[in-house]
Parts: structure tokens; C-alpha cells; sequence
């Protein structure tokens, strides 16, 4: 953030207190915690095997089999599964889709409101929510927020649930984490069927360690090690981490003005006191936080999982398919290239070798009509264009899988001259309806916390405008603008399309049915629902106003015509009047000429 905007961490501030609660509330915590992470480990085993499955043949380095220090493999080739990288294209498709069609990183996507007041207007709460979602949208593009949103949705295609903690910074106001798949376990409570307690394990380095927390806080055999410097500090631990909801509080030392707890410890590490540390023994750290830190969005959900099901899933079996199949046409394709030869016994004595290019001998070959050797499928050739028909039926089986039509709409109709707009409408209204339920429940497990979660840190910072004082007791909400937001509700409009069209037809065989139609609400309506400025629309108040003005200039010229006809009328009138049709002074003159 700019100079005079930094950050001050309280949370940061208040963990100094939580450190000098007595020692066997922070133990029992420990006990508790290490308890409840062997209960989540025994509860995620399906899940994490399937999702190993998952990583070999769709995301390989976003996945952890075991947490175990000091690997030396970890940079060797894992996607060994992955011969044909059509499934890996169309699930990183689906995930920047979702990325930039719900929160793009160059466009405002959400806008906040309070009651009656929205950003769109001109009155100072406007203004100042406004100044708000400009704060907010700043904290975003200047912190690694979006990156981590990035990470979140390819994970959340692949395995169905997506991890990002939301920590304070000095320095960027934001801090994300993303946790990969395999690392962490999550449960979901009994309320709102969402995820509110995080647990994982991950590694860290001597070094890592004691620069974080301190060499007067970690067990004694990491603090040797510590002190022996050298390559002591590049050995790696478990540590072990949780945060969930802060109840029994005072059980566990943790104040109860924080909603959510927060614990870090060496996993298997020492319980003896080091160095006067005031943490418990065996706890790095505790500290609160006034909201939920961790986000755990899933795709879908069936009855209570904590963890939720993704299209990856259902596309594993196809993929599957395609990776075999193209091993397979690259098996046939080698071996009508390089095929394997049957050659006379006379030439070399050697084993069977019906690899592509092996050589295998035979008895009498050359007293035959073969020239001493010969391929040995004889004239056999691959079909080579069945087998790609079949593989693009597969592929295109994954893309529909991975909703790749919905992001993809234009170019399905590149070989197509004669399409129309509605065609291309209603074949994105098709798809969004499709991925409506997937955008429901991302807005409520990801994108509401995490707006909710960057407003409160900014708030506790003091870096949001002075709010108006009669926005007290009022609730912000949410209102999400991007693009598939916006497409979902005009979606909506087809069928307000499709009854004013009624009516105008109706219209001609009776022009009454026009009456019906409420057309000052039709319009605010669709204006709404193609979210367009509702500033667009005037209020009811000024439209009053140019009726009123409207019916008194018709009247006034009404008036005036009607005027303007009786005047017309008396000077014809007039003119009738004066006109000589027998008699009267002519008739005189002319009965004088004819005496004279």
C-alpha cells in the first residue's frame, strides 16, 4: 500500500496476551489438537487416495501423497500418467474461465451496498461505499490476492475443494497461503454444512523454523541443530497447524472475543520448556482471529462431506481412456514405421523381438518366396484415421466435462457463416444454467468470506473512509457483477423478451392487451437484470415530473390549436359576411348603368 496506509497488525498484537495463559491450558490445547488431527486424518482416507489418482492424471504438483521431511526425490518427473495433455488443458480452461469470468483481475466484480444505498449513486453513503470497493479492490491488486484465487480454482476443478488462508500483512495489508491437496483436512459444521475447522501438516527447514518463532520456542533438538548452523539448518520437520472455531475459550486460554483460534506446533516434537519460552511447551504459537481466516469452497457436495466432488472426477474414466488409446496408436504408428522383422535362421540365431524394429528368426525363410526377411505383419497397417475419430470423441467428451463450451462459445461456430446472436445467447444461457449451482456456492463459501474477511482486516487498520453516521445498525451485502453473474441474470431476461413479443402480436388483434404490461417496472427490471448503470433509469419522481410537464405542453398546444380554429372560423365568418351574393350595393351600381 502506499506510504501512510500500513498496516497495523492487532491480531499480531493481541497473540503477545494469549501467550501468558498458564501452562496446562495451552498442553491441554495441544492434547486436543493432536487428537482431532488423527481424527481428520482416519476421515479424509478415501478422499486423499482418490485425489492421488486425481493429481497422476490431471495436476501432479499440486498434490502431497505424505508429509515427509527431508525428501530428496521431490524435483524427479511425477506425471508419468500423462500422455495425451488434452484433460490437464480443458480442466486449466474451466479454471481461468472461472477466474477471469468471476473475478477478473482488470474489472470491479462485486459492489456493495447498505439497505437502500448502492455505489452507483451520488449521495455521501454511496460515495463512501464507493471509496470502500475502491480500497478493497486496491488491497486485491497490489497483494497476491488473485494469484492465490488462481491456484484456488485449479485445485477446486481437479479435486473438488479449494484451500486459501487470508492472513494480516504489514506490508500489503493481505497476505494469501494456499495449501496444497493432500497437506491439510477440513470438517464442516452442523449449521451451514461449511467448513469451518482447518487442520494440516507441512514441512519447514531448521532455519524456516527459527526465524519464524524463535529459537526460545521450538524443542531442543531443533534448537541444536539450530546452534550446530551448518547443514543443520537445512533439515526439515513436520510442523502441524490448526484453526477452528475458539470454543470452550477459557478451557484452552484463548479470549473469547476472538471468533476462530489458531494453533502451531512441531508434530512429534519435545514437550519440555526451552529457553523461558511463555508459549506452552510444545507450541510454537497461538492467536485468535475476529473472522474465519481459511477458505474451503467446494464444487459439490453430497449430504455433509467436508470435502467436495469436481468435474475431474467425473472425467477420470475418459481420461483414462484417451491416455491408454494414444499409447496405444503410438504403439501401431511405431510399428508400421519401425515394424518388427521375421528374418532366416541362417542369418542370426536370436530371441523373438516383436518390438518395433526387433528382428526375430525363423527356419527356411529364404527357401521360400521371401527374400530372407520380411515384416512380420506382412502388410498390415494401422488405421490411423478411425483412431483419431475415436480420440477426438474422447477429447471432446472431457472439454464437455470441463464446460469448455460455455468459455468457448465464438469458436464452436467458427465453421458456421449463418449463426445468429440468439443462437449464441441461448447456448451460453444452456451452459450457465449448468454452472449456476457451482457459482452459488463459490459466492457463499469463497468470495463473501473473503470480501468480509478484507474489510475487517482494513477496518481494524483504520484505513477505510469515515463511514456516515446514519449507516449505523445497517448490513453490507454483496452484489457480484462479473461476468457470468451478469450473464446468469440476463439469462432472465429471454423470457421478458418472449411476453413483449406476445403482447405486441396480440397487440394487433387487440390493442387493450397492451394495458396489461406494467411498463415502467419492465424497464427498471431488465435494466436491473443486465446490470446495467441504474442511473440509466430515472427515479419515479423526475419521470412524474416530465409526464406532468409532457401532459401540460399537450394540453397547452391543444389549447392552442383549438384556438387557432376558432379564430380561423371568425374570420371566415367574416369574410362570409362582407361577400356580395345578390342585392345590397352591387345590385345598386348595377341597376344605375343600366338606366344611365
Amino acid at each position: 500500500m502506499a506510504d501512510g496506509v500500513k498496516l497495523t497488525n492487532k491480531e499480531l498484537s493481541d497473540a503477545q496476551a494469549l501467550a501468558r495463559q498458564p501452562t496446562e491450558k495451552e498442553l491441554a490445547l495441544r492434547k486436543h489438537t493432536e487428537g482431532r488431527l488423527l481424527g481428520l486424518r482416519i476421515n479424509r482416507y478415501s478422499w486423499w487416495v482418490h485425489a492421488r489418482e486425481l493429481a497422476d492424471f490431471f495436476l501432479p504438483r499440486r498434490y502431497k501423497w505424505l508429509i515427509t521431511p527431508n525428501q530428496m526425490g521431490r524435483g524427479s518427473p511425477i506425471n508419468q500418467h500423462i500422455l495425451d495433455s488434452t484433460p490437464s488443458l480443458a480442466a486449466r480452461n474451466l479454471a481461468s474461465g472461472i477466474m477471469y469470468g468471476v473475478t477478473n483481475p482488470t474489472t470491479p466484480w462485486f459492489r456493495l451496498s447498505l439497505g437502500k444505498w448502492n455505489s452507483a449513486g451520488t449521495d455521501p453513503v454511496s460515495i463512501w461505499l464507493a471509496q470502500v470497493e475502491a480500497v478493497i479492490f486496491q488491497i486485491f491488486q497490489e497483494s497476491n490476492f488473485y494469484q492465490a484465487l488462481a491456484i484456488l480454482y485449479f485445485d477446486l476443478v481437479i479435486f473438488g475443494t479449494g484451500s486459501m488462508i487470508i492472513y494480516e500483512d504489514h506490508e500489503n495489508v493481505i497476505n494469501c497461503v494456499n495449501p496444497c491437496f493432500g497437506e491439510y483436512y477440513v470438517d464442516c459444521n452442523a449449521k451451514l454444512n461449511r467448513n469451518d475447522v482447518f487442520y494440516r501438516e507441512f514441512t519447514y527447514t531448521i532455519q524456516q523454523t527459527v526465524e519464524r518463532w524463535g529459537v526460545e520456542n521450538v524443542s531442543p533438538s531443533v534448537a541444536a541443530l539450530y546452534k550446530q548452523q551448518g547443514s543443520g539448518l537445512t533439515r526439515e520437520l513436520i510442523i502441524a497447524h490448526a484453526i477452528e472455531p475458539n470454543y470452550e475459550a477459557q478451557k484452552y486460554g484463548v479470549p473469547s472475543k476472538f471468533a476462530y483460534r489458531e494453533v502451531y506446533w512441531e508434530w512429534g516434537g519435545s514437550a519440555s520448556p526451552q529457553g523461558g519460552s511463555s508459549f506452552a511447551p510444545g507450541l510454537l504459537e497461538k492467536r485468535g482471529f475476529y473472522e474465519a481466516p481459511h477458505l474451503n469452497p467446494r464444487w459439490d457436495t453430497v449430504a455433509n462431506d467436508a470435502y467436495g466432488r469436481s468435474p475431474a472426477m467425473d472425467a477420470l474414466p475418459d481420461c483414462k481412456q484417451l491416455q491408454l488409446q494414444v499409447r496405444r496408436q503410438a504403439q501401431g504408428i511405431d510399428k508400421h514405421v519401425n515394424p518388427p522383422l521375421l528374418a532366416d535362421q541362417q542369418l542370426k540365431n536370436q530371441p523373438t523381438q516383436f518390438i518395433p524394429g526387433g528382428i526375430t528368426y525363423i527356419a527356411g525363410l529364404m527357401s521360400s518366396a521371401n527374400p530372407g526377411m520380411t515384416p512380420a505383419y506382412g502388410s498390415w497397417k494401422p488405421d490411423l484415421a478411425a483412431m483419431n475419430e475415436n480420440l477426438e470423441l474422447v477429447r471432446g467428451r472431457i472439454k464437455e466435462i470441463f464446460f469448455n463450451n460455455l468459455f468457448q462459445t465464438i469458436s464452436q461456430y467458427q465453421t458456421r457463416s449463418n449463426v445468429t446472436a440468439e443462437e449464441i445467447n441461448a447456448r451460453r444461457a444452456e451452459s450457465l444454467i449448468m454452472l449456476g449451482p457451482v457459482l452459488e456456492r463459490l459466492q457463499i463459501e469463497l468470495l463473501a468470506p473473503a470480501i468480509e474477511r478484507t474489510f475487517s482486516i482494513a477496518s481494524r487498520a483504520g484505513i477505510l473512509p469515515q463511514a456516515p453516521g446514519q449507516i449505523a445498525g445497517a448490513e453490507l451485502s454483496v452484489q457480484y457483477i462479473s461476468m457470468l453473474s451478469i450473464a446468469q441474470q440476463a439469462s432472465k431476461t429471454s423470457g421478458m423478451d418472449r411476453i413483449l413479443q406476445l403482447a405486441g402480436n396480440l397487440a394487433g388483434v387487440d390493442p387493450q392487451i397492451m394495458d396489461v404490461i406494467d411498463f415502467d417496472y419492465f424497464m427498471k427490471r431488465y435494466n436491473f437484470l443486465m446490470n446495467n448503470d441504474p442511473l440509466i433509469i430515472r427515479q419515479d419522481p423526475a419521470i412524474a415530473q416530465i409526464r406532468q410537464n409532457r401532459e401540460q405542453a399537450q394540453q397547452q398546444q391543444a389549447a392552442a390549436q383549438q384556438a387557432d380554429t376558432a379564430q380561423k372560423v371568425a374570420t371566415g365568418a367574416q369574410t362570409l359576411s362582407q361577400t356580395e351574393v345578390g342585392g345590397g350595393q352591387n345590385a345598386l351600381q348595377l341597376a344605375m348603368g343600366r338606366a344611365a
